[in-house]
């Protein structure tokens, strides 16, 4: 077995600026786009050199707009890249020309190392290294092959139990004692790149989230090498352990013990195993053991372009928002707004069923109330907070009056679509703000404004789907007759459903789009 890092994995919150960095900036190439393998709602994507060599790579899962981690001991504080000791230079002046923060370069361990940090305060340090593993040139990444990132140099991890960390990964990780630098012990592998354990005694513990890294990935040859480390480990008794098939390499994953969590992933059977080399990470692939249409967990996926690629740029807007782009726009938006507990991707999928051409903004809802995200507080099952009502509608109609500029939506083409309070939100809107919302679908919704307004809705086309197994059910005629008393073309159904949606709600909606488009 050759030891020596596979790969590293951290946390970013802005997927566009994280490829925009490490492909864009680094010249990195993206090898694999993927659903996460624990969670199919979170995108996972992989960098490395061209052909994708175990050792090169660099992993990223999207938290999107998630809480930011904290870099403390029982984690990994730092990656860095091997580059020639001659390309130093080059990657100092790019770093100033691209306005990235820096810091050297100082020399480390006798080697030249200049820290960058990536757009979610990650630090990635280069390391000019006179030879490296084998390596393949990506040629598209922008960068000349004497200045290229060339492999994985190494991660910093910061251990309070600096001694038993490096005992543990000589142990059972292949790596060998190396020299030592004030408080900073390195590890020596096989493959010529480097763990150094940092004594980080006195320091607060880390904590996952956005700019963290989760976890540093060793070599194993192959599954049989993790099934036989995974025996000894298991006959040493460190604890808690678990193994998982991640389709391009076999995994096992064990905490050291400062806390650390380490990874040992068979260097086979590769990322060509879905896709050509040529082709690598041009395709989203969900992994299989999900059963969930997969369509839609590509819905909810956020979407990235890469250098030279249209992207979508995100607008700073009173929502948290996702807009999701179809493979061709013919011109109309759905704004999507979820029911209690749901988020800004929840509607996303129903959304894309019903209108497979419109680009679709999911719009999170700004009151956390009883610790689930919606539109405004509720009192009881049928009471709610009024003055929340009338101040988040107002800020909804800014809302509204932004994604035309910020994102090309023609108010003529848009049309809304909210389920439970999402649906009463809309219809809230309406009434408070008259000539907003001209097109509504309303979804298990009921009427949540008490006082009657003088809303003027003659130019506004309705469609509301109640329920006969619902509790809210025959209170959706209570809304529909405030929005026909107010002018409002409204279409109403009662389905023998209960207060979930399903495939007849999207055959009546889709149906209903069609018909009322023009």
């Amino acid at each position: 077995m050759t030891s020596g890092l596979h790969h590293i994995t951290a946390i970013t919150a802005k997927i566009q600026a994280n490829v925009d960095f490490y492909v864009g900036f680094l010249g990195l190439r993206l090898v694999k786009r993927t659903a996460g393998f624990e969670d199919a709602r979170q995108l996972h994507l992989f960098y490395g050199d061209g052909a994708a060599s175990p050792g090169s790579l660099v992993t990223f899962l999207a938290w999107e707009d998630g809480s930011h981690g904290r870099v403390g001991h029982g984690a990994a504080s730092e990656i860095s890249f091997a580059v020639a000791p001659a390309a130093i230079g080059f990657w100092l002046t790019r770093a100033l020309q691209f306005n990235v923060k820096l810091t050297g370069p100082a020399l480390e361990f006798g080697e030249p190392v200049l820290r960058l940090t990536d757009p979610d305060g990650i630090i990635v340090k280069l390391v000019g290294v006179e030879e490296t593993a084998p390596w393949v040139w990506w040629s598209e990444g922008g960068i000349a092959e004497a200045d290229a990132i060339r492999r994985l140099r190494g991660a910093t991890v910061l251990s309070e139990k600096p001694e038993e960390t490096a005992w543990f990964l000589t142990q059972h990780m292949g790596l060998g004692i190396g020299p030592k630098e004030g408080n900073i012990q390195r590890l020596l592998s096989q493959a010529g790149d480097v763990v150094d354990v940092r004594n980080a005694s006195g320091f607060w513990t880390a904590a996952p989230g956005a700019g963290a890294i989760d976890h540093i990935a060793l070599r194993a040859a192959d599954r049989a090498a993790v099934e036989a480390a995974h025996a000894k480990l298991e006959a040493d008794q460190v604890g808690e352990m678990n193994m998982h098939d991640r389709h391009y390499f076999y995994s096992l994953y064990v905490r050291e013990p400062g806390g650390t969590l380490i990874e040992l992933a068979s260097d086979g059977p590769g990322f060509a195993l879905d896709e050509p080399v040529e082709t690598l990470g041009t395709e989203l692939f969900i992994p299989a053991h999900f059963k969930e249409d997969h369509d839609d967990l590509r819905v909810v996926l956020p979407q990235f372009g890469l250098p030279g690629e249209e992207r979508i740029v995100y607008r700073d807007l009173p929502f948290v928002h996702r807009v999701n782009m179809p493979k061709e726009w013919d011109g109309s938006t759905l704004i999507v707004l979820h029911g209690t507990g749901g988020n800004e991707t929840t509607m996303l999928p129903f959304g894309r069923k019903v209108a497979p051409n419109a680009m679709l903004i999911g719009v999170r809802g700004r009151s956390n109330d009883e610790g689930y995200p919606r539109y405004f507080r509720r009192f009881s099952q049928t009471s709610f907070d009024q003055n929340e009502i009338v101040s988040e509608a107002e800020a909804f109609v800014a809302f509204v009056e932004d994604i035309g500029p910020a994102y090309g939506a023609d108010p003529g083409k848009t049309c809304f679509v909210g389920y439970s309070n999402g649906g009463n939100m809309i219809a809230a809107v309406m009434q408070l703000h008259p000539g907003v919302v001209h097109k509504a679908v309303l979804l298990r919704s009921m009427n949540c404004l008490e006082e009657k307004t003088q809303a003027d809705l003659s130019d506004a086309k309705v469609l509301s789907l109640s329920a006969t197994d619902d509790f809210y059910g025959p209170l959706a005629a209570h809304v529909e007759d405030r929005l026909r008393a107010a002018g409002a073309d409204v279409t109403a159904r009662k389905l023998d459903a209960n207060h979930g949606l399903g495939a007849e709600d999207e055959a009546i909606v889709r149906n209903w789009l069609i018909e009322t488009t023009g």
